[in-house]
């Protein structure tokens, strides 16, 4: 029997709820010299794993992402016009409290371009069930949610009520944990209690392994499937592994790159692997095309395709 796709080719919209946030990539290609200066190749850029997985899948071909984030005044107008370039529409929720989220992003000049994050989440984690609306899924055929959102209680609670929205409508609902440093923080059990219902989980092959305890990824993604109807696992240059039902049904191939910065490449491979799922794809084919994201998103500096208007 096939496997039905998510939902079906112009069937609706995708709306993303999570963090959007201004990225410092700062590319060193020696070691950091502490008490000292390093020489780097530094870029202000717009990012967070929420806007980033939204601009992907625009991208990637879905003609109606939308996106619900929530921002500092400093620079809402800045990020607004990124996304709307973009072909997101954005919903930014300006937070008079807070500064915009701001992560300092430090790749090393090694092969895999590895990243380390420095994050002040600001107003990102300040989204909250005020800034949520059932409205807000008129016309949409699949929520996406941040796991950005499920570490602090303002963004849980969000977070619930969108939840709830959607399962009322029918609305199926993917979920990226997006950080195996906070999703630690935060406590395996409370973030999967916090999911439970969601249709198709996203992590990475770290996250999927601190939510198992498993260190091999296919033992995880099975694992995971018990929990979830389908769970896809990322694991950068190894590819990616679908699972349901308890067993591993596909591995996919990941698709060579010159790395250049490995910030994004996940969240570029959620985009594209929901834009194809709208598009009628199963999910292998939807996990392919998440591999050939991923491998655009590491060829480029920060976690954005590339800006059709960079001079704007």
């Amino acid at each position: 029997m096939r496997e039905r796709a998510t939902a079906s080719s112009g069937s609706g919209a995708l709306l993303v709820v999570g963090d959007v946030v201004t990225d410092i990539v700062a590319r060193h290609r020696t070691a950091l010299a502490p008490g000292t200066d390093t020489a780097a190749a530094i870029r202000t850029v717009p990012g967070g794993a929420g806007a980033n997985v939204a601009c992907w899948a625009a991208h990637r071909g879905c003609p109606d992402v939308r996106f619900l984030g929530r921002v500092g005044a400093d620079a809402a107008a800045w990020h607004e016009a990124a996304l709307t370039r973009a072909g997101v529409r954005p919903r930014l929720v300006v937070d008079s409290g807070a500064p915009t989220g701001t992560v300092i992003c430090l790749v090393d000049g090694g092969a895999a371009a590895e990243r380390t994050f420095l994050t002040d989440s600001g107003a990102a984690l300040r989204l909250s069930p005020a800034d949520w609306s059932p409205d807000l899924l008129d016309g949409v055929a699949l929520l996406h949610l941040s796991g950005y959102l499920f570490f602090a209680e303002p963004g849980r609670a969000a977070a619930r009520a969108a939840l709830a929205a959607a399962h009322a409508r029918g609305v199926p609902v993917t979920v990226d944990p997006a950080s195996a440093g906070f999703l630690a923080e935060t406590g395996v059990e409370r973030f999967l209690s916090a999911v439970d219902g969601v249709a198709v989980l996203l992590p990475s092959r770290d996250e999927a392994e601190l939510l198992t305890g498993l260190a091999d990824p296919a033992d995880a993604a099975s694992k995971l499937s018990h929990r979830f109807p389908a769970v896809v696992v990322k694991s950068g240059a190894d590819g990616a592994l679908v699972a349901r039902d308890g067993q591993v049904l596909v591995r996919v191939p990941a698709v060579p790159a010159r790395v250049c910065d490995s910030t994004g490449a996940g969240d570029a491979f959620t985009g594209a692997f929901l834009a194809a799922r709208l598009g009628g794809a199963e999910l292998g084919e939807a996990a392919a095309e998440g591999c050939l994201a991923g491998a655009r998103a590491v060829e480029l500096v920060g976690g954005r395709p590339p800006d059709p208007t960079p001079t704007a």
